[in-house]
């Protein structure tokens, strides 16, 4: 098998190796089953994930391959997404509450994004591989899996083991080999005073 030597991202400041050496990979082992004990540690650490007067707005919806709650949201997935999230051995809705006891919480997207991140970041350092969508029908994610109104699917995670670039369709693998980039720090500072 042959999987793509990490490149660890060319950084202005150091940073966490487990972060320096991250990346949104589109190919994973179709016949790996997820590490149960990495999942776990994953979803540990978004639980532990800040939010504003410790609301907590988000919500998972976990997804093993093989199952039928996989399928709902391989379906729901759009174009391209489709094409390589089947091959994950999980796929993780993380959606928000957008109030609670009927208070508007216009931070919770933005807290579960950060329990998202930390996901990211535990199951990385766990050694599994992440890769978020945000390309994929919010409304067949709420009919599946029974969302009220009040909540709301903000991103998809496929998580699983990396898989060989070898056996990938050559599109899959452009983008694993293309080169990491990000703006330089200094164009994203609006003010730095």
């Amino acid at each position: 098998m042959s999987t793509i030597a990490v490149q660890p991202a060319a950084t202005e400041a150091p940073i966490l190796d487990v972060l320096a050496e991250r990346w949104s990979t589109r190919i994973f082992d179709p016949a790996a089953a997820i590490d149960e004990a990495a999942l776990a540690s994953a979803l540990e650490a978004a639980r532990w994930a800040p939010s504003a007067s410790n609301t907590q707005p988000w919500r998972f919806v976990v997804a093993r391959r093989g199952t039928e709650a996989h399928a709902q949201i391989l379906a729901s997935l759009m174009g391209f997404n489709q094409s390589w999230a089947a091959d994950a051995a999980a796929l993780v809705v993380f959606a928000s509450s957008a109030s609670v006891d009927g208070k508007p919480l216009p931070w919770a997207a933005y807290d579960t994004g950060q329990a998202a991140a930390h996901f990211t970041v535990q199951a990385h350092a766990s050694g599994l591989h992440t890769h978020q969508m945000g390309g994929f029908d919010r409304d067949a994610i709420a009919q599946a899996f029974g969302f009220g109104e009040d909540l709301v699917a903000v991103t998809v995670m496929a998580v699983g083991a990396l898989g060989d670039i070898e056996s990938a369709p050559e599109a899959l693998r452009e983008r694993e080999l293309a080169p990491r980039v990000r703006r330089p720090i200094a164009e994203s500072l609006i003010a730095n005073a």
